[in-house]
C-alpha cells in the first residue's frame, strides 16, 4: 500500500513511481485541477489530479479533510513559480494515478490544518486528533530519536538494559507513593515505583557493574508544567567508579545526543559551580546562565543604613540583602511595571520590593530616584552603585528578607525580566551543580537534599552526626539553560554509613529494618563503591525542541490535576472490585 512516506520523497528521482497513504491535510478545488496535500508521520506532500484523469479526478473531488487515502503516481519537479519554500517537499509534487479511499472522517474536534487557539482540555481529549499535528508528530519523533541516540551511546560502553519492577514496596523519597491495593494478600498494598533507585543498587551487589533502563516512574505530587505523575526517566548505575568520571561519561553522552540530533556542540567540558555559588549568585540550584543578572550581596553595606527593612535583615545570620541589575531599565521599567513585579515577588514570600533607578551617575545620591534614596548616606549610595556595577540608565530592585525568601524572589525575578525584556541569549548553557548539602533542617527536623542513599563526603559516622548540616555530599545535578535534565549521586555501600544516615532523618533502627532490610543486608555482602544518575527523559526532550511543557513531548499525559480526559481516568470501579480487594469507600461529609 505505501512504497515511501511523503517525507521521504525529495530524495528520488523526477518520474519515480510511488505509492503513499495519509491523511487528506488540505484539498483546494481550483476548478480544472485539484490539488491536495497527503499527510503521514514523515510530512506532507502536494498530489495534483489533472482533469483528463476521468475516475481519479471523480475520487478526488469526494474527498474532504481528514480522510484517509491511498494513492500512486509519479514524482513531478515543480515549476520554479510554483516553489513552496515553507515545505521540505515544496520543490516536488506526485501526479496521481489512482487514489483509493480507505476511511471517511467525521469534521473533527481540532483543526490539524489550521493554528486556531484549542484548550488544553480539548487537545487531551481528543489527543489521536492532536498527535497528527505536524508539530506534535515531530516532537514524538524527536523523542524517539533521542532515546535511541541514548541507548546507542550506554550499549557502545557496555552498559545492560535490565528492567526493575513496577509493583514494589512503599519507601520514602520525597513524594507520595500511588499504592496498588493487593487481591492475594489482603489489606496490603504495593507501591508503583517513584524510582527504580533501590534496584538499581542492589544489581550493583550482584554484579552488574553498568546499568540503564528507560523507565517509568510515579509520583503522586501536585503538578506544574514539566511535571506529571506518571514520567520516564533514563536510569543509570554503575560500579567501581567516582563521581569525575561518571560525570565525564554522562556528558558525553548528553553532548552526543545534541550533536546527533539538533548539531549542536556543547561546551566541552562542561562548567562545574556549587550549589553555594548557584543560590548566592542566581538564587536557585539550577541557574541559568543565558541571563547575565547574577544576585549581589549588600549585607555589609546594609548593616549600618537607617532603614530597619534592610539593616534588620542584614545584621539577621539567616537574612540577606540582595540586588540585581537591570541594565539600561531605568527608562523601559514603568511604575506600574515596578507594582506588578512587586506582586510577582510576593508569591515566593517577598513582603515587598524596594528599587533604585539611576538616572545619573555622576551626580551620586542625587541622580538617584526611589522612595528609600531619603535612607541612605552618600557613602553607602556609593558603595551600593560600586558594587552592582551601575550606569547612568540602569534599574536595582533589591531583596531584604530570610536568605531563602530573597533567593527565591530575586531568582525568579531575574527570569521574568529575562524574559520580559528578552535578555536571554540563544546559546545552550549547560553546567554541573555539584558540593550539595547532604541535609536541611526544616522545622526542626533533618531531610536528605537528595536521597537518603546519596553518599556524604564525610564517611566517618561519628562525625556525620556531630555536624549533618556542615556536611557535604557527592551528588551531582546536570542543568541545561535553567532546567535540571538530571541528578545524581555517589552512593552509600558500607552499612554502618547508611544506619547512621538514617539516624540522622530520625528513621530508627526498627523503621529502617521495615522499610529498607533488604538493602542493609545487600549491603554486608560485599557491596562494591557505586553512583549513578537518572535524566527526565520526558525534560530533556521539552527542552531539545523547545516546548512549554512536557505534556508536548508525552503521547498521553494527564491534566494538571492528574486526571485523563481521554479516558476519563481515574475512574470509580464497581463494588464487586472494592469487595474483592477488601476495600471500603467512606464518604466525606461535605464542608458545611
Amino acid at each position: 500500500m505505501r512504497s515511501h512516506y511523503c517525507g521521504e520523497l525529495p530524495s528520488l528521482a523526477e518520474g519515480s513511481e510511488v505509492s503513499i497513504a495519509g491523511w487528506v491535510h488540505r484539498r483546494r478545488d481550483l476548478g480544472g485541477l485539484i490539488f491536495l496535500q497527503i499527510r503521514d508521520r514523515e510530512g506532507i506532500v502536494q498530489v495534483t489530479i489533472e482533469p483528463d484523469q476521468g475516475a481519479v479526478f471523480e475520487a478526488a473531488d469526494q474527498l474532504r479533510s481528514e480522510y484517509v487515502v491511498a494513492i500512486k503516481g509519479r514524482l513531478r519537479n515543480r515549476p520554479e513559480n510554483m516553489i513552496n519554500k515553507d515545505m521540505a517537499t515544496g520543490h516536488i509534487e506526485v501526479v496521481a494515478d489512482s487514489i483509493e479511499l480507505l476511511n471517511r472522517s467525521e469534521t473533527p474536534a481540532i483543526l490539524i490544518d489550521g493554528h486556531e487557539e484549542v484548550s488544553e482540555e480539548t487537545r487531551l481529549k481528543y489527543r489521536y486528533l492532536d498527535l497528527r499535528r505536524p508539530e506534535m508528530a515531530h516532537n514524538l519523533i524527536f523523542r524517539t530519536k533521542v532515546a535511541q541516540s541514548l541507548r546507542r551511546y550506554l550499549d557502545d560502553s557496555g552498559f545492560l538494559e535490565m528492567e526493575t519492577p513496577i509493583l514494589t514496596k512503599a519507601t520514602p523519597e520525597g513524594a507520595r507513593d500511588y499504592l496498588v491495593p493487593s487481591r492475594t494478600h489482603k489489606g496490603s498494598f504495593f507501591a508503583l515505583p517513584q524510582s527504580p533507585q533501590l534496584f538499581k543498587q542492589l544489581l550493583m551487589m550482584s554484579g552488574f557493574d553498568r546499568y540503564y533502563q528507560i523507565v517509568r516512574c510515579f509520583r503522586d505530587e501536585d503538578l506544574r508544567a514539566d511535571r506529571q505523575p506518571e514520567f520516564t526517566q533514563l536510569d543509570i548505575e554503575t560500579s567501581f567508579v567516582d563521581e569525575e568520571s561518571l560525570m565525564s561519561m554522562m556528558e558525553t553522552m548528553i553532548r552526543g545526543v545534541y550533536k546527533d540530533l539538533l548539531d549542536v556542540e556543547l561546551a566541552n567540558p562542561f562548567p562545574r559551580m556549587s550549589y553555594a555559588e548557584a543560590m548566592e549568585k542566581y538564587g536557585s540550584d539550577k541557574p541559568d546562565l543565558r541571563v547575565d543578572m547574577p544576585l549581589v550581596t549588600l549585607d555589609d553595606i546594609m548593616q549600618s543604613v537607617d532603614f530597619k527593612v534592610f539593616n534588620g535583615p542584614a545584621n539577621d545570620d539567616n537574612g540577606r540583602v540582595a540586588a540585581i541589575k537591570l541594565t539600561g531599565g531605568a527608562d523601559k521599567v514603568s511604575r506600574k511595571m515596578i507594582d506588578e513585579y512587586t506582586k510577582f515577588v510576593g508569591v515566593y514570600g517577598a513582603k515587598g520590593m524596594a528599587f533604585i533607578k539611576v538616572n545619573d551617575r555622576a551626580a551620586g545620591l542625587e541622580g538617584l530616584q526611589s522612595p528609600i534614596v531619603k535612607f541612605l548616606s552618600a557613602e553607602s549610595a556609593e558603595a551600593i552603585l560600586e558594587r552592582m556595577g551601575a550606569e547612568s540608565g540602569d534599574i536595582l530592585f533589591f531583596g531584604s528578607d530570610t536568605s531563602k525568601v530573597v533567593a527565591d524572589a530575586l531568582g525568579a525575578l531575574r527570569l521574568k525580566l529575562a524574559n520580559d525584556f528578552e535578555l536571554m541569549s540563544s546559546e545552550w548553557k549547560p553546567l554541573w551543580v555539584v558540593d550539595f548539602p547532604m541535609f536541611e533542617e526544616i522545622d526542626g527536623h533533618m531531610h536528605a537534599l537528595h536521597h537518603p542513599f546519596t553518599s556524604p563526603r564525610e564517611l566517618d559516622p561519628a562525625a556525620l552526626k556531630a555536624d549533618p548540616t556542615g556536611t557535604v555530599s557527592r551528588a551531582y545535578d546536570m542543568v541545561i539553560n535553567g532546567t535540571e535534565v538530571g541528578g545524581g549521586s555517589i552512593r552509600i555501600h558500607d552499612t554502618h554509613l547508611q544506619s547512621a544516615v538514617f539516624d540522622i532523618l530520625g528513621i530508627g533502627e526498627e523503621e529502617a529494618t521495615e522499610k529498607f532490610g533488604f538493602l542493609l543486608d545487600a549491603l554486608k555482602f560485599g557491596c562494591p563503591p557505586h553512583g549513578g544518575i537518572a535524566f527526565g527523559l520526558d525534560r530533556l526532550v521539552m527542552l531539545m525542541v523547545e516546548a512549554a511543557s512536557i505534556r508536548d513531548v508525552i503521547a498521553f499525559p494527564k491534566t494538571t490535576t492528574a486526571s485523563c480526559p481521554l479516558t476519563s481516568a481515574p475512574a470509580k470501579v464497581s463494588e464487586a472490585q472494592l469487595k474483592e480487594l477488601n476495600i471500603a469507600l467512606t464518604a466525606k461529609k461535605e464542608a458545611e
